[in-house]
């Protein structure tokens, strides 16, 4: 898909025109995947342009940031102020949003610290991740033969440039067998996501998500979700998932900040459920995007106005 250029893009404290926003070829991170970064969505509501969980994002930047000892230069309210200018100044109502940063030139060597530390802030038009049609009718996904990291190799609480190889490599398995998304098991055989998303089961009404330590990124829209089903009244374990627990579920979504709440309708060519969108994720889709579009009011403070210029 395309992507959408915008006007401008925060680099460093300094808005440079998109097409000019550029980095030495011996940055220690195109080398190396020191780099760390977060998704974010805008919603154009009923109230205007709104930022969905921005604190709980930039927190989890900064966590990110902690975990790979990279010293960022700005104070989390900084960066989220920064967000929402850089919002502003494209002149957008919805959008996502992606704060980079990344260690830079200065020298070569797996040592990354004598390294520069950068900060830079994206945002663009970008609808459903999955596809329109797939927030309806669900996507077709397999279970990937590449596994996720075992807990003592990378940290899977960060969200790390360097993780995304394995992400890769799970969403081309996917593409080339004629899947939308790969589902990734942990190192000892249970569910663990997708390559971009987080993932639910629903069975006998009850809803399960594996546990972070299955080797998950802990997702903010994760979070959300399991807030919002008991809201609604729904019963949510988190719990290690086996691979014949996703054949037999009644229902099973993804959650992420691209993919929002996305239904699964097959994995490994078994049908789930009725092979459509079942009715808890369309209850929690429906709650989900009345809150993200100002349609009733935002309950858990999870929207951030963007001032306008």
């Amino acid at each position: 898909m395309p992507m959408n250029k915008s006007d401008y893009i925060w680099f460093d404290g300094e808005f440079v025109p998109w097409d000019e926003a550029k980095v030495h070829v011996l940055s220690h991170a195109l080398h190396y995947g020191s780099s760390i970064f977060e998704g974010i969505r805008c919603y154009d509501t009923a109230n205007g342009p709104a930022v969905f969980c921005l604190s709980q994002h930039v927190k989890r930047l900064f966590n990110s940031a902690k975990i790979y000892r990279m010293e960022l230069p700005y104070l989390p309210d900084q960066v989220s102020q920064a967000i929402l200018q850089t919002i502003a100044k494209n002149k957008l109502r919805s959008c996502y949003i992606r704060p980079l940063a990344f260690r830079g030139y200065s020298e070569l060597g797996v040592e990354p610290r004598n390294c520069p530390v950068h900060l830079v802030i994206a945002v663009w038009e970008w609808g459903a991740y999955l596809g329109k049609e797939a927030l309806e009718q669900g996507v077709d996904v397999g279970v990937s033969s590449w596994r996720r990291m075992a807990p003592d190799t990378f940290p899977a609480a960060a969200k790390a440039g360097g993780h995304y190889t394995n992400s890769q490599l799970i969403r081309m398995e996917a593409a080339e067998l004629g899947y939308a998304e790969g589902i990734a098991l942990d190192v000892y055989g249970y569910v663990s996501e997708g390559s971009g998303e987080n993932i639910f089961v629903v069975h006998d009404g009850v809803i399960y998500t594996p546990p972070l330590s299955a080797s998950i990124l802990g997702g903010i829209t994760r979070s959300c979700v399991i807030t919002l089903a008991r809201d609604l009244g729904y019963e949510v374990r988190e719990a290690l998932i086996s691979r014949e627990q996703l054949y037999v579920a009644d229902e099973i979504f993804f959650t992420g900040t691209a993919a929002e709440i996305t239904p699964i309708r097959s994995v490994d060519h078994i049908v789930i459920g009725p092979g459509r969108r079942g009715p808890i994720t369309t209850k929690l889709q429906s709650e989900f995007f009345k809150i993200v579009s100002g349609q009733v009011p935002d309950r858990h403070h999870w929207l951030t106005p963007v001032p306008v210029e």
